[in-house]
């Protein structure tokens, strides 16, 4: 039999993860296991993973295109039998590590354009527009090729190769552009319209697939999270009407979570799904964005969480007398033009009950002083609930779901125009209590899910 003739099943686990199943040979691409994922990423649509079926399961080998925890959980992972060889996309040795102290046998670091073949697959990692973070996958298999980019961005050298493939049989393309730095400065940011850029329709017209899946963040935050409307302004609709419009000959296929297709040089057909998947509701959910929706403050949003305890409570305090100022200084002087000139800066958390502790600093620089007081003028401001800033301290958690609020107020005027003209445009990760929580700092996130997963494996022993 050769491999034209081999049918290749694929099948959506959530969000980016995928099983890509070819003469019994399985490869799983960013397996994501659990809803929710990242602390507050649900499945949308709704489901339910049955955990001990999972641990049943057999991969030929696991490929992980970069280091988020959206696509490489180590709590995931710990569902996998450990001789599988796993693949991973990453530029710090440290990755490696964590996931051959999780029990590993077998890890590699993929290379750029270096193929890797499993059975009938050929797996070849390809440059994002992020190298130091992301990669895409060129996957060919029974005579088709396929193209998995992830949520990543495609840069133009890379997309001229791709180019020499047209007509891809199927692409896997991420459909929404997150809104992750307006969130963090909504009053300052312009209403998305809800259509798709042109460079997507541009390239995707360049790569002209068959079928095209909108893949990629098949999630929502929690239940009362205004993010639900405001962090994705794409919907599945508008994604089918507009590439539609601009590809006649391709065709939009919406795969949900566990649903599984058969793919050949003349078809698509749907096959059974997962089994261990199983679908919780109406499936067939489209995003809103509310373009005019008023953000809850802050002190709304720390009430949706549980107090900390008092020895959390005082760890929070200690970070914010000490400990930040501390990795400010080591960090050395930002290149954010704004930050050029002293400014004074506060940072406020918000306890479970909405209640305000505000801490004020002096920057100047590399340097920074914590004051007793506002007398200075304030010209930068950060608000985050303490469970978040707690989190984010100890467990390495996102920025994504830290619900961090950055210059949400109307400063006096010289400052205002001083904002205009020079962070108007800015990066807003320069915000000082942002560089101290990341900038330096690789798998924090994935670190503590390591401590944890010892702890239970411990508990269970005694």
């Amino acid at each position: 039999m050769t491999a034209t003739e081999f049918s290749l099943k694929i099948f959506r686990i959530l969000h980016a993860g995928y099983i890509f199943e070819c003469d019994k040979i399985k490869i799983v691409f960013d397996p994501i296991f659990e809803n929710p994922f990242s602390q507050n990423c649900y499945a949308f649509p709704e489901v339910k993973f049955d955990v001990e079926l999972i641990k049943k399961l057999n991969f030929s080998a696991v490929f992980i295109s970069h280091f988020h925890d959206d696509h490489c959980s180590l709590e995931s992972l710990n569902f996998i039998d450990r001789h599988t060889p796993i693949y991973a996309y990453c530029l710090h040795e440290e990755l490696f590590t964590l996931i051959q102290q999780l029990g590993f046998l077998y890890v590699y670091p993929l290379q750029l354009n270096k193929s890797i073949c499993i059975g009938e697959f050929e797996i070849i990692p390809k440059r994002a527009l992020d190298a130091e973070i992301d990669s895409i996958f060129h996957i060919k298999a029974a005579g088709l090729n396929i193209l998995n980019v992830v949520d990543s961005w495609i840069d133009d050298e890379t997309l001229a190769q791709l180019a020499g493939f047209t007509p891809w049989d199927l692409v896997l393309w991420p459909f929404q552009t997150l809104r992750e730095v307006e969130v963090l400065s909504p009053s300052r940011s312009v209403a998305a319209t809800g259509q798709l850029p042109m460079e997507w329709l541009e390239q995707l017209t360049a790569l002209s697939p068959r079928y095209v899946v909108p893949s990629s963040c098949q999630f929502l935050q929690e239940s009362w999270s205004w993010y639900n409307n405001a962090l994705f302004p794409i919907t599945y609709k508008q994604f089918s009407i507009e590439v539609k419009v601009t590809l006649k000959n391709t065709e939009v296929v919406r795969l949900n979570p566990g649903v599984g297709i058969i793919l050949d040089k003349n078809s698509l057909k749907l096959t059974a799904p997962l089994g261990w998947i199983a679908p919780i509701g109406e499936q067939n959910l489209d995003y809103f964005y509310d373009p005019n929706l008023k953000p809850p403050t802050t002190a709304e949003i720390s009430r949706h969480f549980a107090p900390l305890s008092l020895s959390q409570t005082e760890r929070v305090f200690n970070f914010c007398r000490l400990g930040l100022l501390e990795k400010f200084r080591s960090l050395g002087a930002t290149s954010e033009p704004y930050f050029q000139q002293p400014r004074g800066w506060q940072l406020s958390v918000y306890d479970h009950a909405g209640k305000m502790i505000s801490f004020y600093y002096r920057l100047n620089q590399e340097s920074i002083e914590l004051v007793e007081d506002c007398a200075a003028p304030i010209e930068w401001t950060t608000e985050i609930p303490i469970v978040k800033l707690f989190a984010a301290v100890e467990n390495g958690e996102a920025l994504t779901s830290l619900y961090v609020r950055i210059n949400d107020i109307v400063f006096a005027p010289e400052i205002e125009n001083e904002i205009e003209n020079k962070i108007g445009s800015a990066d807003v990760f320069e915000d000082p209590l942002i560089r101290c929580l990341f900038t330096g700092v690789f798998g924090a996130y994935q670190i503590a899910q390591l401590k944890k997963l010892r702890q239970n494996c411990s508990e269970k022993l005694r």
